[in-house]
């Protein structure tokens, strides 16, 4: 049974250049520092590759992102993997934690993740999790 930590963050800083914008898709590298409140709480660092598509809304992404702080008391740090993908403003995402790259009082770590963006801007985080 897993337990459920929710947290709100907030993104610190956001690098994005392109690296290859030939017809059909443009494509960025981007550089994220985020920091977590709540039962999260920390700093994570997040480098994203992303594909824009030609229709404005359309957009993929993966990358990854290593946490570092206290989940629910626990401390240690692990990292997310990030994929996305968007089609004219429909899309899916999912986030999970990568296997055994929890440390200190998160090790064994697994999980799922879910980001929402709220109606003000804010970014809410919740982490379905299991120690084990």
């Amino acid at each position: 049974m897993s337990t459920r930590a929710t947290s709100t963050f907030e993104i610190k800083t956001w690098d994005e250049e392109p690296y290859d914008e030939r017809e059909g898709a443009k494509l960025t590298r981007a550089h994220l520092i985020k920091t977590f409140q709540g039962d999260v709480e920390g700093e994570s660092t997040t480098d994203l590759l992303f594909a824009y598509g030609t229709e404005e809304g359309s957009a993929a992404y993966v990358g990854l992102e290593r946490f570092v702080g206290r989940v629910q008391g626990r401390s240690g740090s692990f990292v997310l993997r990030h994929s996305a993908t968007m089609k004219r403003g429909e899309g899916e995402a999912a986030w999970s934690v990568v296997p055994d790259s929890g440390t200190g009082e998160l090790l064994g770590l697994s999980g799922e993740a879910q980001i929402t963006v709220e109606p003000d801007g804010g970014h809410s985080f919740t982490l379905d999790y299991d120690l084990g």
